[in-house]
């Protein structure tokens, strides 16, 4: 298991208890229904990824891309670093991981 496998999973776990927690605190139900969205997306392609199909990854990637926009976006709107500012920050670092493995694969 590589580490931008590793990188997708745990961003997509991340993803799906913060929908989760977004759904309990303010009863959104967008945040909950687009937590478990893209954090299943994300260990769908990390386990593709595992099977040896790089474009896993590569979805991966851009999952976590867009992830990284809305996040900021919803950080310079709210101007509050939990939850936008840290999932920004984690998605940065994530995204950097799965970058730099693309680029060992290739």
């Amino acid at each position: 298991m590589t580490l931008g496998i590793v990188a997708a999973l745990a961003y997509g776990i991340l993803a799906i208890i913060g929908g989760i927690i977004g759904y309990r605190k303010a009863n959104s139900k967008v945040s909950l229904i687009s937590g478990i969205i893209s954090g299943l997306l994300l260990m769908i392609a990390a386990f593709v990824h595992l099977q040896g199909q790089t474009w896993g990854l590569t979805l991966a990637a851009v999952i976590t891309g867009v992830l990284i926009v809305v996040f900021g976006f919803r950080l310079v709107k709210t101007r509050k670093f939990m939850p936008a500012g840290f999932m920004t920050i984690l998605g940065v670092l994530a995204l950097a991981t799965m970058v730099t493995q693309l680029a060992v694969l290739r």
